[in-house]
Formats: structure tokens, C-alpha cells, sequence
């Protein structure tokens, strides 16, 4: 399979780099793991259940984009919200990266709160998303809850009118 290009290279707006910043960019390309990249949503699948069934190494724009596509509905699938969710164009031509990196992060919280056993990651580095936590109220309960004011309402306590105008008057300032 063809290596894949990681998304700082496939930027369209970006130009060739060189002199030290070439040598940055080369260290940053060896980090890079396509095969990781490849396997990124099929691995919180057990074996036998992921949703991308073939990745495609074509260099082909729409495969390429269709792939992408892929990737976000098997996300959504997964349980990351869509408003969590980036635009294929957002990464395809490197527009809204922080998007890119909210849906990984979005993505990561919720694998790391199914916890499942098919995260192989650390943990600490996503935030566990909070659970259900139901609460009973005998119907005593609830009916003594109907007969309290809260302070969220408010009070009216020592509230007049005192120092109002008319409408329309100018308003005094002394």
C-alpha cells in the first residue's frame, strides 16, 4: 500500500519547505504512522465488526474524499455527536484543522467512556464523558418539592417603584 501523505502535506495552500524548516517537516514525517492512520476507527471495533470494511490507497481526489466520508459516518456510528463532527472539506484542503482535532478528541472521550476493552490508548489523554446518574424520588418527596420556592426564582423583597419616571420623561441626573 502506497504511504499516505499526512495532512500538513496534503495542504493545498502550503508551498515546498527548505533549509530548517524541510528539516522540521522531515522529523514530523517520520513520526507519522499510515498505517495507524489506516486502522484509526476500525480499531475500537473488535476484529470481525469494523465499519470501513477496505481502505482504498488511491490517490484519486473523490476516493480519497470518499474515504473521509467513511471515517466521519463510522465516528458518528460510533457515538461522537454531530456537531463534534468536521466537514470532509475541513481536512481534504486543510481549512479548519482545530476541527479536525475536536472530532479526534470527541472521538477519543467517547471511546475512552465505553471502555470496552477495544481502546488501546492512554486513557489520560481524553476526558471520560459523564454517565446517567438517575435519581428516585418517592412520590412524598415530589410532592413536597412542588410546595418550595427556590431562590433561583428570585425575591421581590423590598421592591418598589420608588424614583421611577413617567414614560417618556427624560431622566433626571443630578
Amino acid at each position: 500500500m502506497p504511504r499516505a501523505r499526512p495532512p500538513s502535506a496534503a495542504m493545498a495552500n502550503r508551498g515546498p519547505s527548505y533549509g530548517l524548516s524541510r528539516e522540521v517537516q522531515e522529523k514530523i514525517e517520520q513520526k507519522y504512522d499510515a498505517d495507524l492512520e489506516n486502522k484509526l476507527i476500525n480499531s475500537l471495533y473488535p476484529p470481525g465488526q469494523e465499519p470501513i470494511a477496505k481502505i482504498s490507497g488511491s490517490k484519486m481526489a473523490f476516493k480519497q474524499m470518499e474515504q473521509i466520508s467513511q471515517f466521519l459516518k463510522a465516528a458518528e456510528a460510533y457515538g461522537v455527536r454531530t456537531t463534534d463532527i468536521f466537514q470532509t472539506v475541513d481536512l481534504w484542503e486543510g481549512k479548519d484543522m482545530a476541527a479536525v482535532q475536536r472530532t479526534l478528541m470527541a472521538l477519543g472521550s467517547v471511546a475512552v467512556t465505553k471502555d470496552d476493552g477495544c481502546y488501546r490508548g492512554e486513557p489520560s489523554w481524553f476526558h471520560r464523558k459523564a454517565q446517567q446518574n438517575r435519581r428516585g424520588f418517592s412520590e412524598e418527596q415530589l410532592r413536597q418539592g412542588q410546595n418550595v420556592i427556590g431562590l433561583q426564582m428570585g425575591s421581590n423583597k423590598g421592591a418598589s417603584q420608588a424614583g421611577m419616571t413617567g414614560y417618556g420623561m427624560p431622566r433626571q441626573i443630578l
